[in-house]
């Protein structure tokens, strides 16, 4: 066999870096400058991937995260050194407990300072190390491609997550001959036929399975093989928590999303089942309501667990049958299986997405003028299927998550961290990505101010997306979860917020203030026609903390 010729390339660290990038195919960087990595922001002059300017570390990550978890493949972010790194620690954390590729660049010392505490110091293997799947430091030009090659595969193999790589500012102004990387594609894994023959005969033995769908790596191929297994089974399929988009929501065998406030018929639905097929996700503390579905370690239900991280394989929940397989790998074998004669459960799918319908079709009324139910009424009648709705952490995401029917993949930007601040910027990278797509951001008013400067990255980079700010003048969740357990002593939970619309004019955005269901919908839609960055502020009365239940209501027991 002929050898194989490596092709050649000279240049500074920085240079060679951002050819590595292009390379393996990044195909935008989310950043906020700093002087300990010039040498890179030189060379992205010259390069042909997309820069955006963040406004600060925090929301730059997150951006690159929600980059990664519409791609599949590394969200790239970079910031300087010390505070910079720090800031972006939130994003890398959502990467983590969302299983999402990223890949953080930080700029660092000179290599022969370090240990003396120089200015913004920080070990990065210790300060990310328990956050991160790898976490380096590229000590010289020439491991550039090998550092980088590895940090591919790591972010984006088994369960996907962050990794950091520190750029000692010396190595990034020296010059090395390095040979060129090829372009990269994920790997996948595969069930084995064994284990496909196990489940089959498991599911014709079952009177009650119930199908969980999570976690990352999908496809529209894999979402496709899943759907068309599901009609031959005639399986009922939940999804979990934030994760709604992985099956469609109006499709006859959707049994509703298992996740914060779950359907109480779906709850038991998921106890009572004799078989659960539990594929990609981890089953963690809030699908799971609080561990109490499932027995630890050793499960009620008979359950079969595949996941493309072997290490997530027992670590909670023993299986009966664990399968190392990629959402990928595992939908295509499917194809193979066939259903029993005659169905046990013949039915069960009917009946709870019926029970799906009924629980996400109530319009609850709340108190004061302005009236979500009617709010969601009006965008399930008028956005797009593949429009993409974003938020982050906070009760005003029930109205989203409870109200709003998931169609299509890449339709949800949500963090299963429960990161507040997560929506704005995650919903500015939706836009970059499909500019050709309507994106709405929810956001409540606490949740906003987190990372609402990166406004300012939506005006800059023309970002047409629409932010529907739900403001009722406090942190929401605390507050609700403080009149629970100390009823009438308000403490830290009360905020004083600015005229949002007045605030996004300032960035040249179009933003009208709403204060009854009535004005929104003529809002909405001028925002939409401006094709500008818009903001809706809608004024929530202080006492409609839930769909369900008042300030007053929970604070008297």
């Amino acid at each position: 066999m002929e050898k194989r010729a490596a092709r050649r390339i000279t240049g500074t660290g920085g240079a060679l870096l951002v050819r590595a990038l292009e390379q393996l195919g990044a195909d935008r960087i989310f950043c906020v400058p700093g002087e300990s990595y010039l040498p890179v922001l030189d060379a992205l002059h010259d390069a042909e991937i997309p820069v955006t300017v963040c406004r600060q570390e925090g929301g730059a990550a997150m951006m690159a995260e929600a980059f990664g978890k519409m791609t599949g493949r590394p969200g790239i972010c970079m910031v300087t050194r010390g505070p910079g790194a720090t800031n972006a620690a939130a994003g890398v954390h959502v990467a983590q407990q969302d299983s999402t590729p990223m890949i953080l660049f930080v700029g660092q010392i000179e290599t022969g300072m370090r240990g003396r505490d120089a200015f913004q110091e920080v070990d990065y293997r210790q300060f990310f190390g328990g956050m991160a799947k790898w976490v380096a430091e590229i000590e010289g030009p020439a491991r550039i491609p090998e550092m980088l090659s590895r940090a591919y595969h790591v972010a984006t193999s088994g369960r996907p997550g962050p990794v950091v790589l520190a750029l000692p500012e010396d190595m990034l102004a020296e010059s090395a001959e390095v040979s060129a990387l090829p372009a990269f594609t994920p790997l996948e894994t595969h069930p084995s036929l064994a284990q496909m023959a196990d489940l089959q005969k498991r599911l014709w033995a079952a009177k009650r399975p119930l199908a969980i769908l999570g976690g990352s790596r999908w496809s529209e191929g894999a979402r496709a093989a899943f759907t068309r297994f599901a009609e031959r089974f005639q399986l009922p399929v939940a999804c979990s928590f934030r994760r709604q988009m992985l099956f469609d929501n109006l499709h006859g065998n959707y049994a509703g999303d298992v996740g914060i406030g779950i359907n109480p018929k779906l709850a038991e639905r998921v106890r009572e089942a004799d078989l659960l097929l539990l594929v990609g996700g981890r089953l963690s503390e809030m699908p799971s309501q609080s561990y109490g579905l499932l027995d630890i370690p050793q499960p009620s239900q008979t359950l079969v667990h595949v996941h493309a991280g072997a290490e997530e394989l027992g670590r909670v929940y023993l299986p009966d049958l664990a399968i190392h397989a990629t959402p990928n790998g595992f939908c295509a074998a499917l194809e193979a299986l066939q259903p029993p004669n005659a169905i046990a459960w013949d039915g069960a799918a009917g009946t709870a997405h019926a029970d799906y319908l009924a629980w996400s079709g109530a319009r609850p009324q709340v108190p004061g003028a302005l009236q979500m139910a009617q709010v969601m009424d009006w965008l399930e009648q008028h956005l797009p299927e593949d429009a993409i709705l974003a938020n982050g952490a906070g009760n005003y995401a029930t109205w989203v998550h409870r109200f709003h029917r998931f169609r299509r993949l890449n339709t949800q930007l949500a963090p299963t961290s429960g990161s507040m601040g997560y929506g704005l910027p995650a919903a500015v990278a939706g836009k970059l990505k499909y500019p050709e797509r309507m994106v709405v951001c929810f956001a409540g008013d606490g949740c906003l101010q987190m990372t609402m400067q990166e406004f300012g990255t939506a005006a800059q980079e023309g970002a047409a997306i629409i932010t529907i700010v739900v403001d009722n003048g406090m942190y929401g969740t605390i507050r609700m979860h403080q009149e629970r357990d100390f009823p009438g002593r308000v403490s830290a939970t009360t905020l004083v917020n600015p005229d949002f619309a007045a605030f996004a004019r300032a960035y040249g955005a179009h933003a009208e203030t709403v204060e009854t269901a009535a004005e929104f919908a003529p809002a909405f839609e001028r925002a939409a026609a401006s094709g500008k960055p818009a903001l809706l502020h809608l004024k929530l009365d202080p006492e409609a903390i839930t769909p369900v239940r008042s300030l007053s209501q929970i604070r008297a027991g």
